[in-house]
Parts: C-alpha cells; structure tokens; sequence
C-alpha cells in the first residue's frame, strides 16, 4: 500500500485561521479517501525536524481558558492597532514632522510589546504545551511514500526534513495556489516576496510533482519552471491541476449570524456583495468607484464588503470610514462567520469580485453553487470557474461593472449568457478525491515517462 503525506503544518498550528488556503487544506484534509488497498492517505505536521500524524486539525475541548480564541483575539487587536498607527502618520503633526514620526512609532512599539507581544508570546507558547502535543503522533516515513506540500509551506523552515525524507526515498509533490508574489510583487509584503521567491527556487530544484488548483496557474508553473531550470529538468517532472469545493465548512447552530448583518438584509434595495481579504491585489478602490457612478445615477444599491482587514490598505480603509455613503448604501464588515457569509450569500442580489489577479477565486464558487450569480474581472481563471454563467467586466474602467449593476437592478435580469441555475461544481469531498486520484494517476505514470526519456536519450 502506497501512502500520501499530506502536509498541514500552518493549519494544524493555527486551527482557528479562516482565510482561502487555510479553508483549502482544512477541508481537503477533512474528505481525505478513506484508506483502500492501493493507498492510505495520512495529513502529517512537520515540526521541529520530525514528522508527526496528524490526529485532530480542531483545538481540543478545554475546561482551562480557550488559548486559541484569545490568541485570534490578540491578533485581531494588533492588526487593529497598527492599521491605526498607519493611519496616524498620514495626519498632522506627524505628516510633516520626520521627529513627530519617530516618536510616535516609539511609543506604538513599546505599547505593542508591552500589551500585545508578550501576551501573545505567552499565548503561543502555552498554546503548544498544553495542546499541539495532544494532537499529533510521531510518524516513521518509508521508502516510496509521497510527501504532499498541501499548506503555505513557504511560511515554514523545513526544508532540511523534507531533503531528508527525500534522500530516505520519499517523493515531493508541491500544490501551488498562486505565483503572484512573483508575477505581481506590487501587490504583496516585500518580505513575502522573499521568502516565496526563497521557495520556489527550492520546490523547483526539490519537487518531482507540481499540482496546481486551476489549469491557469498550472500553465504558469509550468513556464515559470522553464525559465528558472530549463526544458530538461522540466521534463523530468509532473504539472497538472485539481479544482476547489464549495461548502462553509465551519457553519453550526452555536453561531449566530451578525445582527447588523440581518438589519442590512431587511431593506428592499438590492445588495452587491464582495467576500475577500481586504488588500490591494482585490481591488475594491475600483469597486468602490464603479458603485458611486451607480448612485449618481441615482441608483438604491447596496454595496457590502465582507472580509477581514490586510494589508497596504490604510488609505482604502480610511476612504471608506469616511465615505458619506457609509452604512447607508456601503456597508463594510471584517469579522463574518461562516453562518453570516452564508446568510449574506443566500440574501444578496449578486456577488462582485474585481480582483486583478488570482489562483482560483473561491468566493466565486462558493456564492455560485448557493446561485448567487457572480460579477467578476475579465482574467484567464474567472473565465476558466464561470464560463458563461458569469458577466465580466473591464478592469480599466469602472464604467463597465456600473453598467453591470444598473442594467440589472433595472431589468431585474442577471447580465450573463447563462443562468447560474445550470451551474454546477464540485463539494470538497469531490475537490479532496480529484487532488488525490490526480496525484497517484502522475505517480503511475511517471515511470513509463521517464523509461521513455532514458529509451530517446543518445
């Protein structure tokens, strides 16, 4: 029986992180195929230079203080709190004042340190004392087992294990979610880009296997493998892609949905709904032109943005704080559980996502299998997902999505070749088993390619 490693060492150590790839490797890691007589498929954390099985991904039940809740909290609240330095420094007397400035940054740190990064410290650290240890097993890897990289393993040192499980026989297969630290730096941490470029050089000289999670990023591995290690080598590896689920795996009848959420919901205008992180690379500066040429238009629509606050986005954040449609045709929310995302999804008129770039686009399928239809920028992988059930727009002018938007609250159809209703996609139980019958069928193959390499080789 062959076995499949799969990695989940981020989500494993941050379990309550709800963002796209944490909600990818969370649910693939919960539909992982049962084991068979062909292969057993095992979620393994690596940490401090070992491999461990992996027996809960979930925080376990607690009659101490819930660590992991207050490590959020803590979190949430320095996040918070710098986006409000941030915020600070572009006003008077800082402005202008480079000593202002660095007294201010001062006083910020040692506050932070004080009452921020000392109790979160703590909180890591008694976090993995008291739970990690409960949840893991150590695990012995065997000659022929397949170590697949399924969590951001960029954010994590472990190289040096995964070269050794390597040279004990153990293949590599990567899954890659996006190249945009790459093909768009502009849009991401300078010490991202880094660290992912830092990555990729490893996983192009490491990994047997690539498998990405659309055949557009599939195509760009595979020519960005090209320019960093040659045609050879390349032809020496494995690309292919799997495609992502679509249910809200952490709704339950203990959450309730925002209140002011539902207050939203009880008007009758129509509501416009995007769901992302808020970062540059998302673009709602552009979402946010496009909607006040609707309401100079004279249009009732409601535009509610739903996502947790980023990076690079003080200017937005503040624009939108102080917009005079706030909370009366703009609506923001940055902490929605999965009972309220599922609530905005199933009340909303339909969904608009302008991103500029991206690897798959998730809320795109997860509104769309709930039909709600989807308003998306006019790039390869939105075209890819929504085909025709989907109505584009230009990302060079804002006038493109406003037209999107008052031609169907005027007619009060959705402006697309196709209705959603037709529109069908995988649950992660289908995601799970593609990722892994894809896998193993390159596995299979791989062998009579590489005799057949040998066989035309002079």
């Amino acid at each position: 029986m062959s076995r499949l490693l799969i990695e989940c060492t981020y989500v494993f150590e941050h379990p309550e992180v709800n963002s796209g790839i944490q909600r990818v490797v969370r649910n693939v890691i919960r539909e992982l195929p049962a084991a068979s007589g062909a292969q057993e498929c095992i979620p393994v954390a690596m940490r401090g230079g070992k491999l461990y099985r992996v027996l809960s991904l979930k925080p376990l039940p607690t009659k101490r203080w819930d660590l992991m809740s207050l490590r959020v909290r803590l979190e949430q609240i320095a996040n918070v709190f710098w986006l409000r330095h941030r915020t600070l420094e572009r006003r008077q007397p800082f402005a202008d004042s480079k000593i202002a400035r660095g007294l201010l940054y001062v006083a910020c740190r040692l506050t932070a340190f004080a009452f921020l990064s000392i109790p979160l410290r703590l909180c890591n650290r008694l976090v993995n004392v008291d739970q990690i240890p409960q949840r893991c097993v150590p695990l012995q890897h065997q000659p022929g087992d397949q170590l697949v990289l399924l969590d951001s393993s960029w954010h994590d040192d472990f190289f040096p294990l995964a070269e050794q499980l390597k040279r004990d026989g153990v293949g590599i297969v990567s899954v890659i979610y996006d190249l945009i630290p790459l093909t768009h730096p502009q849009f991401c941490d300078a010490g991202l880009v880094r660290v992912f470029n830092r990555w990729f050089d490893w996983i192009a000289r490491t990994a047997d296997g690539y498998i990405a999670i659309s055949a557009t990023i599939r195509d760009q591995v595979h020519a960005e493998m090209l320019r960093r290690v040659g045609r050879e080598q390349v032809a020496e590896r494995w690309f292919d892609y799997f495609q992502l689920g679509s249910e809200l795996d952490q709704c339950n009848e203990h959450s309730r949905i925002d209140p002011d959420l539902t207050q939203l919901f009880k008007q009758r205008a129509p509501v416009f709904l995007m769901v992302s992180t808020i970062e540059p690379r998302k673009n709602h500066g552009f979402l946010i032109d496009a909607f006040e040429r609707v309401w100079a238009n004279g249009s009732q629509a409601r535009l509610c943005i739903a996502g947790r606050i980023g990076w690079k986005c003080e200017a937005l954040i503040e624009r939108i704080r102080r917009h005079p449609e706030l909370n009366r045709r703009l609506f923001m929310f940055n902490s929605l559980n999965d009972n309220s995302l599922e609530y905005a999804y199933s009340k909303s008129t339909a969904l608009v996502f302008p991103s500029y770039v991206e690897g798959f686009g998730l809320p795109l399928v997860e509104a769309m299998q709930r039909g709600l239809p989807a308003m998306g920028s006019d790039i390869p992988v939105f075209r890819e997902i929504g085909g025709e059930f989907m109505a584009y727009f230009d990302l060079d002018d804002p006038q493109s999505l406003a037209d999107l938007v008052i031609q169907q609250e005027r007619t009060g159809v959705f402006p697309a070749a196709r209705s959603v209703d037709e529109w069908r996609w995988l649950t992660w139980r289908d995601a799970s088993k593609q990722l892994i019958e894809r896998i193993v069928r390159q596995q299979q193959q791989a062998p009579a390619a590489l005799e057949m390499n040998d066989a035309c080789s002079p």
